[in-house]
């Protein structure tokens, strides 16, 4: 496996996160549209691509959220590579990339359907928050944090 730090303009990148927005619209259900209206990669600048045999096989970025925090994002590893460690790797080279920018915590929200999710993130360490921003009143919506 190899990890590429990037932007959110690089080809890999960007068809990766056309596979999550395409499952996503399933697990979101009516809910998808206010949900990826935060998505939009345009203003995500620090990504990171997980290659296996030179196939792009996942992808993760952060994003600012305060002086504080960095916001994960787009963490997604396409069906056939799961299970294999990747998301893990991805998510480390995330949060190591967020303390080489001086950041102490990074936040995220998932959904309460994305089962796999919600798990991968309590045994990466991350602990339950309230629901922060436009997701404070959002019943699917479900945030964590973690301190770097």
């Amino acid at each position: 496996m190899k990890i590429v730090r990037t932007n959110s303009e690089h080809k890999d990148f960007i068809n990766l996160v056309k596979e999550l927005d395409a499952y996503l619209k399933i697990t979101d259900q009516d809910e998808h549209d206010f949900y990826n209206q935060f998505n939009n990669i345009d203003v995500i600048k620090y990504v990171v691509i997980a290659y296996y045999k030179e196939q792009p096989v996942g992808c993760g970025a952060i994003k600012y959220f305060n002086e504080n925090s960095l916001e994960v994002k787009r963490m997604f590893v396409i069906p056939e590579a799961r299970g294999k460690g990747f998301a893990k790797e991805i998510l480390q080279e995330l949060e190591d990339w967020a303390k080489e920018l001086g950041y102490k915590n990074c936040i995220l929200e998932t959904g309460k359907r994305q089962v796999e999710a919600v798990r991968f993130y309590h045994k990466c360490k991350y602990k339950l928050i309230p629901n922060y921003g436009q997701y404070a009143n959002m019943k699917n919506s479900i945030c964590f944090k973690k301190v770097l």
